[in-house]
């Protein structure tokens, strides 16, 4: 398989790339720091991923948010989620938006490499502490309550500016981001609203729809 690991935590990273490119079953480990520059190395014909560890806490786009772009453009990937966070939200949001596995960074290597083995044989793995989560969550357990949420905060921040009347160019100033990491977001907001215009989200965010 080929593996592509998004990480801006250089450490790590490294460390993931050197133990698993020794793993026998895995082809090439190619790594990237962020979104932004996975989808740029796509778009320059750079080798396609079978299997992707996705950080959530990422410069620019978060993991959270470039789940959507990813399996647009790669939908056959099998996305698995590899993160300090561990909230009810965040777990539910990511395998919601499309990936197929959820592991802590406490995991060890080993676990990782084994998590990659699961899913490349078309299964799904979480942490066992992830796991008991979902377990208590889908059960009824009294766990903390999950308010369901369209958008990720990043994306209704955007949103915000766009109802404000603000333009990709000063949106970008104020979060600190490329005009065209700004597109991205607005067009993921259009994907997730189901809708096909500014004026159309605008409209839905009025109507307090999301």
């Amino acid at each position: 398989m080929n593996l592509h690991i998004i990480e801006d935590h250089v450490k790590i990273r490294t460390n993931l790339e050197i133990y698993l490119s020794q793993v026998p079953d895995i082809n090439s480990v190619r790594c990237h720091s962020s979104v932004e520059f996975f989808l740029s190395s796509i778009d320059a014909g750079q080798p396609r991923p079978d299997i992707m560890l996705l950080d959530i806490g990422l410069p620019g786009m978060s993991g959270l948010e470039g789940i959507p772009d990813i399996r647009y453009r790669l939908p056959e990937v099998d996305i698995i989620m590899l993160t300090t966070y561990e909230e009810e939200e965040k777990i539910l949001a990511a395998l919601c938006a499309g990936a197929c596995a959820y592991l802590s960074k406490r995991a060890s290597l080993e676990e990782i490499s084994n998590a990659i083995g699961v899913v490349n044989a078309g299964g799904s793995y979480m942490s066992p502490g992830i796991a008991r989560q979902i377990v208590k969550h889908f059960s009824g357990a009294p766990v903390r309550k999950v308010e369901a949420q369209i958008l990720t905060d990043r994306q209704l921040h955007v949103l915000k500016q766009l109802v404000d009347g603000h333009t990709y160019g000063t949106i970008a100033k104020q979060l600190g981001l490329s005009p065209e990491t700004v597109k991205t977001h607005v067009k993921n907001i259009y994907r997730s609203l189901h809708v096909h215009n500014k004026a159309e989200a605008i409209q839905k965010y009025m109507r307090g729809e999301v």
